[in-house]
């Protein structure tokens, strides 16, 4: 069976696709991640295009790329996902893979966006715990560094640390071992997925605020209870850890 894995770049992609091929009853024929068309970087991650090819280059899995535009709304995205799954769907390839972990409601959602396009999922990881899962990632030889992390659970001084056993020590109780709920992501870097190590050099932090989506459709929009000059209630400040390409 064939599938394509939606490639973020991080650890929770990076273990689905290594599950998978140690399984060997379906093959990833090809990685799908969306970018913003503006700043050429990962989705939530903030990770250079460039960065992303050389981890794709190094798994010997072609590498397909959608562009999101400035404060994509989700019709925004619901369009260019569509787009793609179609595109899949012509090249004969039924399935797509995920990542996730325990998100009821994005299962859903994205079991929903594939059924319209007469696809269906595999979630590789679903339902492990996520502090054995996260051992067992670390166990298996892999190797990440955290890129991001949204100030609301931790700060600054979480980006750009490895995601190691002292990483999962340092973590407060309220933050899920692989960050499930959106409080960090991660770039992996090596690891039995890639034939060699993706070089790179380690930069600054920069924190980012970022504005409501168009339409105030997404993910900021403000509680019932806020008043007008509220802050949104969703998460907007994120600290991110730039890391340079080599080479």
């Amino acid at each position: 069976m064939e599938a394509y894995l939606n490639w973020s770049g991080g650890k929770d992609a990076s273990f689905a696709l290594w599950q998978l091929q140690k399984q060997g009853n379906i093959q990833v024929s090809g990685l799908f991640t969306t970018l913003s068309a503006a700043y050429r970087r990962v989705s939530m991650h903030g990770v250079q295009e460039r960065l992303l090819d050389e981890q794709a280059l190094r798994t010997g899995i072609p590498l397909k790329k959608a562009y999101l535009p400035e404060n994509a709304s989700m019709e925004d995205y619901n369009g260019i996902m569509t787009e793609a799954l179609e595109s899949y769907r012509q090249a004969g390839i039924s399935r797509a893979v995920f990542g996730d972990i325990f998100l009821e409601d994005l299962r859903a959602y994205r079991e929903s966006q594939l059924a319209k396009a007469g696809m269906e999922g595999i979630f590789p990881l679903w339902k492990r715990d996520s502090l054995e899962l996260a051992k067992d990632f670390i166990a298996s030889g892999f190797r990440a560094v955290i890129v991001c992390v949204n100030d609301r659970y931790l700060p600054a001084s979480f980006a750009g640390r490895e995601f190691d056993a002292a990483f999962l020590e340092d973590l407060p109780d309220n933050v899920d071992p692989c960050g499930e709920n959106g409080e960090f992501h991660s770039f992996v870097y090596d690891g039995p997925i890639f034939h060699e190590p993706v070089p790179f050099q380690m930069g600054e932090t920069v924190t980012r605020t970022y504005a409501p989506a168009r339409n105030n459709d997404d993910c900021y929009k403000k509680e019932d209870s806020e008043k007008d000059d509220a802050p949104p209630a969703w998460d907007t400040r994120f600290h991110f850890r730039e890391l340079h390409p080599v080479g």
